[in-house]
């Protein structure tokens, strides 16, 4: 029974109010370390895999349908690597693998580990916006980032491995899909995410200094790109599995 509650046993549906994504660069083979045998890295030039680290402001998260005063707010971040996965129909499919995720409601973290295989944690985590500067930190998760938002034509991070911005915005997140995977049962998880607007602006990154990536000992690790999302309506839908074969 609780198997199956992780496995996204309803459809979800809140209001982000505020996304800022970080993508880093990182040499292919470390990520795919990372991944079960279903996913299959997504790359840039062969070389390149990426996690994204999104900060999230979410209000009024809640099962589909029910009313707004039903739901939750809170912040997330949650840490993700872009992959790809081949379903059963032969379909291929573009998406996130979930890595961890931190949130500033104990709540939130209780529900969410209920409901989801993704691996909240609470955390101390804070915004702060002054102007056009946005300051994210978190002492317990060794995060910092300061974001310069006022630049729509920011140019893209120092030795990112994207040529321009329209190769970059690929990896922004959040992706049609997120994806999970059993390793007794063999069964894939499968969440499909609906957004009705979705209009990354490219912004500047003054300081970034991210524990997970530290922890993980992610060598050679880049900012790639850096993008803020305001007001979207988000919903996702119930999960499926499905047995994985491999081919």
């Amino acid at each position: 029974m609780l198997s199956f509650l992780k496995n996204h046993p309803f459809a979800v549906e809140a209001f982000f109010s505020s996304t800022i994504v970080l993508t880093y660069a990182i040499p292919a083979q470390q990520l795919t370390a990372l991944l079960p045998p279903c996913l299959e890295l997504d790359t840039w030039d062969g070389k390149w895999g990426f996690v994204a680290v999104a900060v999230v402001t979410a209000h009024h998260l809640r099962p589909k349908g029910f009313p707004k005063f039903m739901g939750n707010d809170f912040v997330l971040v949650g840490y993700r690597i872009f992959v790809r996965y081949t379903d059963r129909r032969g379909k291929r499919l573009r998406g996130l693998y979930i890595v961890q995720s931190e949130t500033d409601k104990q709540k939130m973290a209780l529900l969410g580990n209920l409901f989801t295989h993704y691996n909240y944690t609470t955390t101390d985590i804070s915004l702060k916006t002054e102007g056009s500067s946005t300051t994210i930190q978190s002492a317990k998760s060794a995060l910092i980032v300061v974001a310069d938002t006022s630049n729509e034509q920011a140019s893209l991070p120092t030795n990112s491995p994207f040529p321009s911005w329209k190769e970059a915005r690929r990896f922004t997140g959040p992706m049609p899909f997120t994806f999970g995977y059993n390793q007794t049962t063999h069964k894939v998880l499968i969440v499909e995410g609906v957004r009705e607007e979705w209009t990354p602006t490219p912004i500047s990154i003054l300081k970034a200094d991210v524990g997970f990536i530290n922890k993980m000992q992610l060598q050679g690790a880049v900012l790639a790109n850096a993008f803020m999302i305001t007001d979207v309506p988000y919903h996702w839908k119930k999960g499926r599995t499905e047995l994985w074969q491999k081919t």
